[in-house]
């Protein structure tokens, strides 16, 4: 109920931004008393995904929605994935919001589908993850499809988990003593992860105790090299490591049969292709 709230909540923001203070060329062609009806559907295959916040925007329009799938499957093109009755003048107002939402989430969604495909067969328990890197206002969407798409959503924001980075290492004596910090600072419920940037960064954190430890901007097969020395020192079991930085659909698979638990990429949310998605109207 809470997270229908909130989703109702940002839809209508959404849709004021949209609207103004009314659609004029709908209101200077469409007789008020026009009944319609519409189907969408993606014109290529792709990951369902978007269709909750689509709906949601038609039903504060006061339409009726009827949702044909199941977000997180794979869909045909052309297959109705959502059906919409009501004033033509209120479909003509969502249209463009709900193609938006779904475009874009079905992009991601698909995007990630992809990438897990990838890594999984190249290291069946690395994880694929998403980063913060999305546009503000649209995280949580972002994040949404990247579970649609099989992915980790990673950190929603910087209260959910301890992420000590390069700049602040540059503003601490040393990662034992950033870990130290985090680790006294915050609850036991949450996790401290680092990043590092070599061997001895990595061993210190392990010994440190910190609960992920980050490769950033590494190779492959430094990752595989780092890997195989902290195993010799005890300090690969119990620990997630993650490999950031310069991964992409292309090289995911590499990092992943390297070893790691986690591939986190930024590009599964900036720097999507939106999928190709139709909304169909006709009188009723």
């Amino acid at each position: 109920m809470e997270n229908e709230y909130r989703l109702m909540e940002r839809i209508k923001e959404f849709l004021d931004e949209d609207i103004g203070f009314g659609d004029i060329t709908s209101r200077t062609l469409i007789p008020e008393t026009q009944q319609a009806k519409g189907k969408l559907y993606y014109k290529e295959p792709g990951i369902v995904s978007g269709l909750a916040e689509a709906a949601t925007v038609f039903k504060l329009l006061g339409c009726t929605v009827e949702i044909h799938a199941v977000e997180g499957q794979k869909t045909e093109a052309r297959k109705t994935l959502l059906t919409v009755n009501g004033s033509a003048r209120a479909l003509l107002m969502g249209e463009r919001l709900a193609l938006n939402l779904v475009g874009r989430m079905a992009g991601i969604a698909t995007q990630t589908a992809a990438i897990v495909d990838d890594v999984s067969k190249r290291n069946p328990v690395t994880r694929v993850a998403a980063t913060r890197k999305t546009l503000p206002g649209l995280r949580e969407f972002d994040k949404r499809a990247v579970i649609h798409g099989g992915g980790d959503t990673h950190r929603y924001g910087l209260d959910d988990c301890v992420l000590i980075k390069d700049n602040h290492l540059e503003l601490v004596p040393s990662v034992t003593e950033a870990v130290r910090r985090a680790k006294k600072g915050i609850s036991f419920t949450h996790k401290v992860e680092i990043e590092v940037r070599n061997l001895p960064d990595a061993v210190e954190a392990a010994e440190a105790g910190a609960d992920i430890i980050m490769f950033d901007n590494k190779t492959p097969k430094e990752i595989e090299t780092y890997l195989a020395e902290l195993d010799k020192l005890g300090h690969r079991k119990g620990i997630i490591y993650e490999a950031s930085g310069g991964i992409t659909a292309e090289n995911a698979g590499d990092y992943a049969e390297a070893g790691v638990d986690v591939v986190s990429l930024g590009a599964l949310t900036h720097s999507i292709r939106s999928l190709d998605v139709k909304f169909e109207i006709e009188m009723v």
